[in-house]
């Protein structure tokens, strides 16, 4: 039984405070362990500094080195970084036991949408408590926010990007595609991707996926439209199943914990390496779900006892460091996917947490939080986001 069918109906069958996968295991029928290689791209360098960090100027950020197999490959020195790396992998991959795989993930940050907007506009606190809960203001909606016309811009110029990579790097293309459900994600997959000169074997038909969504929190900007809208509106877009009409996730003025989406991450990434052999993968998502599944190596905190085994399993994906995104920026890393046949490792989901609310419109110069509802409630914490100053 597939692992999203289980969340989703776990989720169905609990109340509107939570839902509870207790002691289900983790993953499909297998283990996997997955290592971020580095030693490849500037990002997984702790000297690069995330916030100046500009990837269209720096090749993906591709580290301009040698390669054990360029003897062979290139002696000439005439193929380009990109295609001596590609060739890189594909050695990897072929010198590597059956049950280890390495993958190149594109993972990418929706542009500037009009909820990123909104926050700058009203200040974080008072977004926090107040403005992130309504569907928008008498100028916009943030619903499931769209794409801002700087975000279409950005994401442009990635399209603009990649063309260039393909003309002058002979960088290979995507081999699959997968997004958010969410407006801004669909969009700006759309726009980056279509219309490129793309491999016939490798067509941009990308697959939504629901758990690739942004932190669940009680923000409308995380709720998702309908599954129709999303098939009439993306007809060409592949909608995993199942998936449900309406949004089974969201819930109102409460959010998952940093635990939970730590773990929606790890079976989302489950599902995609186990069903897909691409070896370049493309994700489309948001600045805090992607900070999930980098991972980083510091436990996350639970607010209640747990097995150290599912602490363990729980707190690390990707094992990148951290690395924020700004809109529309993209980072490629370098995956080692092992594979073990043991049991997969059960863990237990926490009930989702009620949101730091206000009453009625705060100030917007406030600076620090205005929260002032019912004992209990809690801010989302910093992680859930990991964005820049002024973004959401």
């Amino acid at each position: 039984m597939r692992y999203m069918s289980i969340l989703l109906a776990a989720i169905l069958i609990t109340s509107f405070t939570g839902f509870t996968i207790a002691n289900k295991p983790i993953g499909h029928s297998k283990n996997i362990n997955y290592t971020t290689v580095t030693g490849y791209f500037l990002q997984d360098e702790p000297t690069t500094n995330a916030t100046t960090f500009n990837f269209t100027t720096t090749n993906f950020g591709l580290i301009n080195r040698t390669y054990p197999t360029d003897q062979s490959y290139d002696p000439y020195g005439k193929k380009t970084q990109w295609q001596r790396f590609a060739h890189q992998i594909t050695n990897l991959n072929r010198n590597s036991p059956r049950h280890v795989h390495y993958k190149l993930l594109f993972l990418g940050r929706h542009g500037d949408g009009f909820h990123n907007d909104a926050q700058a506009f009203y200040g974080t606190p008072a977004w926090n408590c107040f403005y992130s809960e309504i569907d928008g203001n008498a100028t916009v909606t943030w619903a499931d926010a769209h794409l801002s016309p700087l975000g279409v811009f950005q994401a442009l110029n990635v399209h603009t990007f990649w063309s260039s990579q393909f003309q002058s790097q002979n960088q290979p293309a995507p081999q699959s595609y997968y997004t958010s459900p969410l407006t801004r994600c669909l969009q700006t997959a759309n726009y980056t991707f279509s219309g490129l000169e793309l491999p016939k074997k490798y067509p941009f038909v990308p697959i939504v996926k629901e758990l690739l969504r942004e932190g669940i929190s009680g923000h409308t900007c995380d709720r998702r439209s309908n599954a129709t809208y999303i098939r009439e509106t993306y007809p060409s877009y592949k909608i995993e199943d199942p998936f449900p009409e309406k949004d089974p996730l969201w819930q109102e003025l409460h959010g998952e914990t940093n635990t939970d989406q730590s773990i929606r991450s790890r079976i989302v990434l489950d599902e995609i390496f186990e069903a897909d052999r691409s070896t370049y993968i493309s994700i489309t998502s948001h600045s805090g779900e992607i900070a999930s599944i980098l991972g980083g190596t510091t436990p996350l905190k639970f607010a209640s006892p747990m097995p150290i085994a599912a602490n363990q399993y729980a707190c690390i994906v990707l094992k990148h460091r951290s690395f924020p995104l700004n809109t529309g920026a993209v980072i490629p890393v370098l995956i080692k996917a092992e594979t073990s046949p043991s049991a997969p490792t059960p863990v237990l989901v926490q009930p989702f947490t009620p949101l730091c609310t206000c009453t009625s419109p705060p100030a917007v110069s406030a600076t620090t939080s205005i929260c002032s509802n019912a004992t209990g409630a809690e801010e989302l914490p910093v992680y859930k986001t990991a964005e820049p100053p002024g973004r959401l």
